[in-house]
């Protein structure tokens, strides 16, 4: 192609896009803003794609341990996920009768008290949070995700972030199935990657990545002599030098009654958190304030 013609195609090009970029901004105000929106989109087609595969409460009969412990609660909880469920949904479906948030505590009484709810994912805005308010920028920068489940984070981060590439580890056969559809479906095969393996055979990955990020991965799955055998593992690894860890709960929570010897002050260092950066009147603070940020040292 003659100089000049592609001199002509590459400048009418870049002035299409200007001129998409306006339009975008008289209709939306912001072309950022836009290009936001349609992730959150996507992300919420995600799990609509999600929901219609997996029964309401979200939990597999393979996950024998987790269930048993749900059931073992002091009070009568149940298992929504946060990715799938959000409030406005969960209301939904109270209306329609198929969820309750609260249980009878006198058998055929009007005596009622709230159900518990417990959430092995992320919820849409939690997400937000990480990757806008919590994390620096990602650019080149490898995250890894632990029991990386149903892959709420590997999406964020696809959307969210310029991570380099994000791998989600994940022992559950079921799940690491239904992570690969989506991220075949939705062209995210370039940065994600989906491992079906124990976390405790990828040291490798462990001592490269940049972030690592962990969202009540081990309290409901593994008793607590492979809890302790997991934490005694990634404490061995996760030495990264100024690489994160982003935890859900603290660490100090995760460990406690574990029989362990893992001394957090020479380890890692927690970094203070603004969970003041949402306005909004319906955004759920007690859950931000349950993501906790390290540093390694």
């Amino acid at each position: 192609m003659n100089i000049h013609v592609q001199i002509f195609v590459l400048t009418s090009f870049h002035c299409s896009m200007i001129m998409f970029r306006n339009v975008i901004a008289e209709s939306y105000g912001d072309f950022d803003e836009f290009t936001q929106d349609n992730n959150d989109i996507m992300l919420k087609n995600i799990a609509e794609d999600l929901r219609n595969c997996l029964p309401l409460e979200t939990m597999l009969s393979s996950e024998h341990l987790a269930l048993q412990k749900i059931q073992r609660q002091p009070e009568p909880t149940v298992h929504v996920d946060a990715f799938l469920y959000d409030e406005d949904f969960i209301d939904s479906l109270c209306e329609e009768g198929k969820m309750s948030r609260n249980y009878c505590t006198v058998c055929g009484s009007h005596q009622t008290a709230p159900l518990g709810f417990i959430s092995h994912s992320f919820s849409l805005m939690e997400l937000k949070f990480i990757y806008h308010h919590v994390l620096p920028d990602l650019s080149g920068k490898v995250l890894v995700d632990v029991g990386s489940r149903l892959g709420a984070v590997l999406y964020g981060g696809y959307l969210y972030s310029s991570a380099l590439q994000l791998y989600g580890v994940e022992l559950n056969g079921d799940f690491c199935q239904l992570q690969e559809m989506i991220v075949k479906k939705y062209q995210f095969t370039d940065r994600i990657k989906v491992l079906h393996a124990d976390v405790c055979t990828q040291g490798s990955l462990l001592q490269n990545a940049d972030v690592i990020i962990m969202n009540n991965v081990f309290e409901y799955f593994l008793d607590e002599a492979e809890q302790a055998r997991a934490w005694e593992y990634i404490s061995r690894h996760v030495r990264k030098q100024g690489s994160l860890l982003v935890t859900v709960p603290s660490l100090e929570d995760s460990l406690s009654g574990l029989q362990i010897n893992i001394q957090l002050s020479p380890w890692v260092e927690e970094v203070p958190l603004n969970y003041d950066v949402y306005s909004e009147k319906d955004v759920d603070r007690e859950a931000l304030e349950q993501i906790h940020l390290y540093k390694i040292l």
